[in-house]
């Protein structure tokens, strides 16, 4: 039986424990139909996602012809080309290609950015109402720091940064078939770019991940152009698109909750441990790239067979009682915090450790300057974007009480 569920209606968005609960009372796998996709298996806990995500030789992301789990036969070509990449690999070529870029990611190098990454926070939450109040955090806020991060993380011209915030904004919005197609445009615009800057780097060099692409290609041959393309482009919308969600849920939360503010605002070094609560909590990413069953195999209790696609649900995972006391209550002083924000298995993510650092520098520096921060609209009038899979806030309106008066 195929279970019906809207992922995308702001039912879901408002109140995901609650949608999941009534999923999970189903079975531990449920089949659901997903849009663009088309019908999944899903999990509803904890443990059996974990078991999908960790074994990679029995769910694999490519299909036996090299084809993209999940990806429609009448894909446009320049979406596949931005497909072609660790994200959507199996082994050996998912190592190959992480390598190439996980030393950047690396806790030591992460938190020798904590400094950069504050100042960067500060100037913005200084800044975040001198276009007038209320403002949206999203759009001021949330999004504009990651996105400065990977910029620089990448080597990208801080000039480039407005082209960036209007690819990656129309990039998030598509909801089906419709909506992916509508935005063509601004991919082709994005893969010329960023071949230009990999023909730059090449020619005159640089500083940052792009000529460090530049190096490995030309030295060792282990990733090749189209390859370079489709990495720079995951790693500039993965590399700010989750974090922006976090960013902004997270604000959203403690707006609502003002005593959890006031908690955090006592003791800042409090931070990163409301950031592990944050991530379980909203869960920007709620649902993992579709895989492929290579053999018959049973999964809670649920004979799932060679060819099947199964969509493991992090935001079940997150929200299972067996894995976390009371899940659907925020905890802030939560330990342990057993979540799978970040995934599990070869694909754990690649920039948890730059995510949870910017979450912290974010709410670090917009309530410590803004302490007295508040929602400048009713909490009902918060929407999500209609965007199955990513919980991602449309707008949310701010002011401030001391500046306001």
């Amino acid at each position: 039986m195929v279970l019906r569920a809207d992922f995308s209606s702001q039912a879901f968005f408002r109140n995901p424990a609650g949608e999941i609960e009534k999923l999970r009372s189903a079975g531990g796998v449920v089949k659901i139909p997903f849009p663009i996709v088309g019908e999944v298996w899903t999990t509803t806990t904890q443990d059996l996602t974990e078991r999908v995500l960790n074994d990679s030789d029995t769910f694999t992301l490519r299909q036996d012809d090299g084809n993209v789990v999940g990806l429609p036969w009448w894909m446009p070509g320049i979406l596949r080309t931005f497909t072609n990449n660790m994200l959507t690999m199996d082994e050996p070529d998912h190592s190959r290609l992480r390598h190439i870029v996980d030393e950047a990611f690396r806790r030591r190098a992460i938190l020798d950015m904590e400094p950069r990454i504050l100042a960067i926070a500060d100037e913005l939450a200084n800044g975040l109402f001198a276009a007038g109040s209320p403002a949206d955090i999203v759009a001021r806020y949330a999004r504009k720091l990651p996105l400065s991060v990977i910029c620089e993380l990448l080597g990208l011209p801080l000039a480039d940064r407005p082209k960036f915030t209007a690819w990656a904004s129309s990039l998030t919005r598509f909801t089906g078939a419709i909506g992916l197609l509508s935005v063509i445009p601004n991919i082709f615009a994005m893969k010329h770019y960023m071949a230009r800057r990999l023909t730059d780097a090449g020619e005159q060099g640089g500083e940052g991940l792009i000529a460090e692409l530049v190096r490995v290609e030309k030295e060792s041959g282990k990733i090749n152009r189209d390859e370079m393309v489709a990495m720079l482009f995951l790693l500039l919308i993965a590399g700010h698109e989750t974090t922006t969600h976090l960013i902004s849920g997270s604000v959203l939360e403690l707006l609502k909750k003002p005593d959890l503010r006031d908690w955090l605002h006592e003791d800042w070094s409090r931070t990163s441990l409301a950031v592990e609560e944050f991530l379980r909590f909203v869960t920007p990413v709620q649902f993992t790239k579709p895989r492929c069953a290579r053999k018959d195999t049973e999964l809670g209790g649920v004979r799932v067979k060679k060819g099947d696609n199964v969509m493991p649900m992090l935001a079940a995972a997150n929200f299972d009682p067996q894995a976390n006391n009371n899940p659907d209550l925020l905890n802030l002083e939560r330990k342990p915090n057993r979540h799978l924000a970040f995934g599990s298995g070869i694909h754990f993510c690649l920039g948890h450790q730059l995510a949870r650092l910017e979450g912290a520098c974010a709410l670090k520096a917009l309530f410590r300057r803004w302490p007295k921060l508040e929602l400048a609209v009713q909490e009902s009038q918060i929407k999500w974007r209609r965007r199955p899979g990513i919980r991602a806030i449309e707008r949310l309106p701010v002011s401030d009480r001391s500046q306001d008066a």
